[in-house]
């Protein structure tokens, strides 16, 4: 008994304009990706710098939980990139 669910249909032939569509997508995805890592990196080294002055406690974990939110928004627009 033969079944048409077995098989996977191959994907179709993406013309020139899409292909081109789709690589301007996904760079633009990893370039605010890293854009997003290294403002991460600038409030991680914000944090650091303010731990080493004794600076309130407050003010260093609002800087962690910034720079984690942006590594969550890097490694997702990352992961995007690479889903396209």
């Amino acid at each position: 008994m033969s079944t048409l669910a077995g098989t996977v249909a191959p994907p179709a032939k993406q013309g020139g304009f899409r292909r081109m569509w789709r690589a301007i997508k996904q760079l633009f995805h990893e370039v605010i990706g890293t854009l997003f890592a290294i403002i991460a990196f600038v409030w991680l080294s914000s944090a650091f710098r303010a731990w080493k002055r004794d600076v309130a406690y407050w003010l260093i974990a609002i800087a962690i939980a910034v720079a984690v939110l942006f590594v969550f928004f890097a490694v997702t627009s990352f992961r995007r990139a690479r889903n396209l």
